[in-house]
């Protein structure tokens, strides 16, 4: 029977005219057919199923269990997901872009290179998924759980990650402009080579987080949690580091040009062979701190202004620091 004389089960109310028993539906996908736009499988059970292939464009699965599913090269763009289970579901190079995937189960789910672009994702559960390559351009991702989620070389241009947790995550190579990360937390997060600059990264978590080459000049980072954190070879100029904790911080080779850096903490922090020409210095607390000696006349010369937690003045704490010519690791 060809695909287009598919009779679709008449159901009353009418609104759930496309509505069809699970055991239908798979009938009909062990028989060959791959078209199923629109369909109606809310709170269906389709766990452990293979469905390769198969286009579920603006279909209903609102709380449907479709775990450890393969759904490879699926249709799910416009489909309303919300609740759905996907935990651990193979769903590479599918698409579910503008999908309603609200407060969805899609722990250590498998989505390389597939397309989230304009998906609504808040407060959904990504934990360890593979999003390696993945589109998630424009998509809502507010209060998601990313933790420890692959999300290398993955597109996030103008998606909302506010207060999306993102600890241990790897954004090694995403693409980030316009990006919301307000109060996101990125505490061990991995941001290698990531451009970052400009963006409004006040208060955010980055403690441990590695940013070794990343670009951040102009960037906020005001009130930020860089304790611990790595910062090799970063680019700083301009960026506005006031009130931020950057306690044991590893700053070699940093570019700090004209940073502000107001009653910022840098105890024990780590600026070997850093640049800090211009770098706004009111209140810095540098007890411990390891620094370039190429900046040394310039720090004694701007350094004023009393800490922000000891209430030391700043010059005294300049003093209980080193200045080195170089640092090799």
């Amino acid at each position: 029977m060809p695909l287009a004389t598919v009779r679709w089960p008449q159901q009353t109310p009418a609104g759930n005219r496309r509505a069809m028993h699970i055991n239908y539906f798979l009938e009909l996908y062990e028989s060959g057919y791959r078209e199923f736009a629109g369909i109606h499988l809310s709170g269906a059970d389709l766990k452990n199923r293979i469905l390769v292939d198969v286009n579920l464009t603006g279909a209903n699965l609102t709380g449907a269990d479709l775990k450890r599913t393969f759904l490879t090269k699926a249709n799910l763009k416009g489909a309303k997901l919300n609740w759905a289970d996907f935990s651990f579901t193979k769903m590479s190079e599918s698409s579910l872009a503008q999908a309603d995937l609200t407060k969805a189960n899609l722990r250590g789910s498998f989505l390389v290179r597939s397309d989230l672009a304009g998906a609504r994702l808040s407060g959904s559960n990504l934990s360890h998924a593979n999003l390696s390559r993945a589109n998630l351009a424009g998509a809502n991702l507010c209060g998601a759980n990313l933790c420890g989620a692959n999300l290398r070389g993955a597109n996030l241009s103008g998606a909302n990650l506010a207060w999306a947790h993102l600890s241990g995550a790897r954004l090694s190579g995403a693409e980030l402009d316009e990006t919301r990360l307000d109060a996101a937390n990125l505490e061990g997060a991995w941001l290698n080579g990531v451009d970052l600059h400009g963006m409004d990264l006040s208060g955010v978590n980055l403690k441990d987080a590695k940013l070794n080459g990343s670009n951040l000049d102009n960037t906020n980072l005001s009130a930020a949690n860089l304790t611990q954190a790595t910062l090799r070879g970063v680019s700083l100029v301009g960026a506005n580091l006031s009130s931020s904790d950057l306690t044991g911080a590893i700053l070699w080779n940093a570019r700090l040009n004209g940073a502000d850096l107001t009653r910022a903490d840098l105890t024990r922090a780590n600026l070997g062979d850093a640049s800090l020409e211009g770098a706004v210095v009111e209140g810095t607390e540098f007890t411990d701190a390891v620094l370039p000696k190429a900046a040394r006349a310039y720090l004694l010369e701007a350094v004023r202004g009393t800490t922000r937690w000891t209430h030391r003045e700043s010059r005294d704490t300049l003093k209980n620091s080193e200045f080195i010519d170089r640092l090799n690791f």
